[in-house]
């Protein structure tokens, strides 16, 4: 087996961690942040979405959004050989897809929300398509939580199994 554990734990339990939080916030949107938005007049909404789309961009979100995709790859690098290797490889997958959906959809959705100059007509644009790819993105970031939940059943069967012969 690659993994000895030569921190190999740690890095999974901060892939996990940090997937969760992500995950953790795009649930925060879909239940709360974007129905409660979702309630207001156009220039309210644009200006609060304009605010937060600002403020989001910061150590605190942005270290857990890129460590997630960071640690993930790490913690499936580390897993070659073992029985976690496939969890950890579906994290990432799902997690990568999260990354992209993010970059191509969210970041050009709010940018176009940025530079918009009537707030009616930049809801219509911006609301539909942002809520409905956040909603995606909860769903997958998710998944690659229990993803990475699944990885450590599996490296708690590994250390409990008797050890093989070569």
């Amino acid at each position: 087996m690659a993994d000895t554990d030569g921190g190999g734990g740690a890095v999974l339990v901060a892939a996990t961690g940090t997937t969760g939080l992500v995950a953790g916030v795009w649930l925060a949107y879909v239940c709360s942040v974007m129905p409660a938005l979702g309630r207001s007049d156009d220039r309210v909404f644009v200006e609060v979405m304009r605010n937060i789309n600002d403020v989001i961009q910061n150590p605190v979100f942005l270290t857990p959004f890129f460590g997630a995709l960071l640690l993930t790859a790490v913690a499936a690098w580390r897993s070659r050989g073992t029985r976690r290797r496939g969890w950890t490889l579906a994290a990432l997958v799902l997690y990568g897809a999260v990354f992209l959906i993010t970059s191509a959809v969210g970041v050009p959705l709010n940018d176009a929300l940025a530079a918009a100059g009537d707030p009616v007509r930049a809801r219509a644009d911006f609301e539909t398509p942002w809520v409905a790819w956040n909603l995606v993105r909860a769903v997958l970031t998710t998944a690659a939580f229990g993803c990475l939940l699944g990885a450590f059943v599996a490296r708690g069967d590994e250390r409990t199994e008797p050890a093989r012969a070569p």
